[in-house]
């Protein structure tokens, strides 16, 4: 790779990184992308040189968030026992813990249906979504008869669904770390009554 690259690679890095921030701290509406530029320490053109405009910018800094809590789901359901229920009930675990978290709540949770739209919500496609995860952990549960055919995909729906809403319930808490256990308990009730082969 060459140097300019690198150099490029590191400069847009330090935007989504700056924009996760801000967008965290002062939403879409309150982060001007003249307080990204500043704040990253980059010109107006290398911005615009990677990012059409500011849904763009903060496009990937949604998607970094995004990457960031499937990283953590698919790690803790890897550590977890290698059955489909408890790979599931370990993801849902760490997705839950992750939006005790403000740039979670911000970015993925508040911010990210509203700027992007909630249509993106409700697909496969997005390949840095943990949804993705779960639809995979359920064909397996399918496929090991712990699920009835045909019901993954829609199952997958129905409970990052049910994620997502308990998500927003934790960062709209007044006692965050309450409603963190009590959704999560409710989710790993859910989880162990709908996997039971």
């Amino acid at each position: 790779m060459s140097r300019k690259v690198e150099q490029g690679d590191a400069t847009r890095r330090r935007l989504v990184d700056t924009a996760v921030a801000l967008f965290t701290e002062h939403g879409f509406a309150g982060t001007s992308t003249t307080a990204v530029v500043a704040a990253a320490g980059v010109t107006r053109g290398a911005l615009y040189h990677h990012f059409a405009d500011k849904e763009a910018l903060f496009e990937a800094a949604y998607r970094q968030v995004q990457r960031e809590v499937a990283d953590r789901c698919a790690a803790a359901a890897l550590a977890a026992d290698p059955t489909p229920p408890a790979r599931i009930r370990a993801g849902m675990a760490a997705y839950l813990d992750a939006c005790l978290e403000p740039h979670v709540q911000r970015v993925l949770l508040r911010e990210g249906p509203l700027v992007l739209g909630w249509e993106r919500s409700v697909a496969f496609d997005d390949p840095d979504c943990a949804r993705r995860q779960l639809r995979d952990g359920l064909r397996e549960a399918e496929r090991l008869g712990f699920v009835p055919a045909g019901r993954a995909e829609p199952l997958a729906h129905l409970l990052f669904g049910a994620a997502n809403q308990a998500g927003v319930v934790i960062a709209a808490a007044s006692d965050q770390a309450t409603a963190r256990a009590e959704v999560g308990a409710a989710m790993d009730d859910l989880v162990v009554r709908l996997l039971t082969a």
